[in-house]
């Protein structure tokens, strides 16, 4: 639009740059200073955002500003309900001992150190196209240190490696990571075409687990058994899980509406069972069950985190910053450099802003660059433990064994695997993509 305004040199671009400069910082100091990643995001949103329609109200066309937020609300929007059904799902998974279960089977099965090694990441990486990479690696973890509390070293190790496989995994899914989740409903590839990244993500797993399986002990840890069994209802729950995911691939690839709304309707699916089940356990005089529990556990700091990111970002997009960032990337180092580039800085920033970034400058790239971008954001945050929410969230839940430099000293083998992913990546997407490349409007 002609009545946009180029920000970039005026002292309005300079204060809203430096604003989500300082508010990213904190974010990146979640884990030292314990503020919730949330809070400086979102007041960072809203000062970026103030001051540009404070410039703008001098103008004849102030109201643009307004349409552009509604903009990227309505983007926020449909994110945070998607998620908010996907979260709910996990929660009542958890209610029902579903998660536990598994834990408690692997702790009798009384498995070597190597052996849990192995089964807790092959676990992540398949657990994660479904339960989201963040779910899955929680999960895990507490498997992980339910059996190797008495060795330090097993459980840092087996916790970068359930990192790097949970991210793997969920690269080739539009429910394993927020990233493909963006990219899918941004309608920039369709739901199937996310499969041709099975053998790159597979590719980026194996490398760097299969050199760390020489330093994991081949000893058989000395743990106590559990016997938790699945409470009524879990299973059915995940059969409507698995129902809730293909309502939403239906709505979106056969009625073309946004994703989200399957999601939704999946949601009623889970009320109205969850009806069931309440009448269910007055009968036995068991504990009622609540729905609305599940909801309440939802990770509300993580959804607000995403409204701050995507509004700042959006700003700043709006500000003319991103146009010259995607003429920099895109156009002078060419988009195979460039998605590689967003892999590297997934791992430092984070893979969420810097991918909803990406979405927000649209650049002009066929399938194949969309699916390069799609997995270097979603397994190069592997390299550092900031770089993705499953390491961020494994460093707290580990009690100290799992931290940023021993994930550091890993990081030159997990940066082979990312390379290698990409290798692979480039003659998989142009065998087997046959669709043509989106078209420019």
């Amino acid at each position: 639009m002609e009545y946009i305004i180029d920000l970039t040199t005026h002292w309005a671009g300079f204060s809203a740059l430096l604003i989500f400069v300082v508010a990213y910082g904190f974010v990146m100091a979640e884990e030292f200073t314990h503020l919730r990643k949330s809070k400086p995001v979102v007041l960072a949103a809203g000062l970026i955002w103030g001051i540009v329609a404070f410039v703008y109200s001098s103008t004849p066309h102030y109201e643009v500003v307004e349409h552009e937020i509604r903009h990227s609300f309505l983007e926020y929007a449909e994110l945070a309900f998607f998620l908010l059904v996907a979260m709910t799902y996990i929660n009542a998974l958890e209610e029902r001992n579903v998660f536990n279960s598994l834990k408690s089977w692997l702790i009798k099965k009384q498995f070597s150190y190597r052996q849990l090694f192995w089964i807790t990441g092959v676990l992540a990486f398949f657990l994660s196209p479904l339960a989201d990479n963040l779910t899955t690696a929680l999960v895990l973890c507490a498997v992980v240190l339910a059996v190797g509390s008495s060795s330090p070293k097993f459980v840092g190790i087996a916790c970068i490696n359930i990192v790097v496989a949970a991210n793997a995994g969920g690269a080739f899914s539009p429910f394993g990571d927020i990233t493909t989740l963006m990219v899918w409903q941004a309608g920039q590839l369709e739901f199937t075409q996310f499969f041709a990244l099975v053998i790159p993500s597979v590719v980026n797993y194996i490398i760097p687990a299969g050199i760390m399986h020489f330093f994991v002990s081949n000893h058989k840890p000395e743990v106590a058994e559990q016997d938790i069994s699945i409470k009524f209802g879990g299973r059915t729950i995940i059969v409507l899980g698995l129902l809730t995911i293909l309502t939403a691939v239906s709505f979106h690839n056969f009625l073309h509406l946004p994703p989200v709304f399957g999601m939704m309707t999946g949601l009623a699916y889970l009320q109205l069972y969850g009806y069931y089940i309440k009448r269910k356990s007055l009968a036995l005089n068991e504990p009622a069950y609540d729905f609305f529990e599940n909801v309440a556990k939802v990770e509300w700091d993580t959804l607000l985190f995403f409204f701050g990111v995507i509004l700042a970002v959006g700003g700043l997009g709006f500000i003319g910053y991103l146009e010259y960032v995607s003429a920099f990337m895109y156009t002078d180092l060419g988009a195979t450099n460039a998605n590689i580039l967003v892999g590297i800085l997934s791992a430092i920033v984070d893979n969420i802003p810097v991918m909803f970034a990406v979405l927000t400058m649209e650049p002009a790239m066929p399938d194949s660059q969309w699916l390069l971008v799609t997995l270097t954001a979603g397994v190069g945050g592997s390299m550092l433990s900031i770089g993705s929410a499953a390491g961020v969230a494994l460093m707290g839940q580990s009690k100290g064994m799992y931290t940023f430099f021993g994930h550091l000293k890993w990081t030159p083998v997990i940066a082979i695997g990312y390379f290698a992913s990409i290798y692979t990546h480039i003659p998989v997407s142009y065998t087997h993509l046959t669709l043509p490349t989106k078209r420019i409007v």
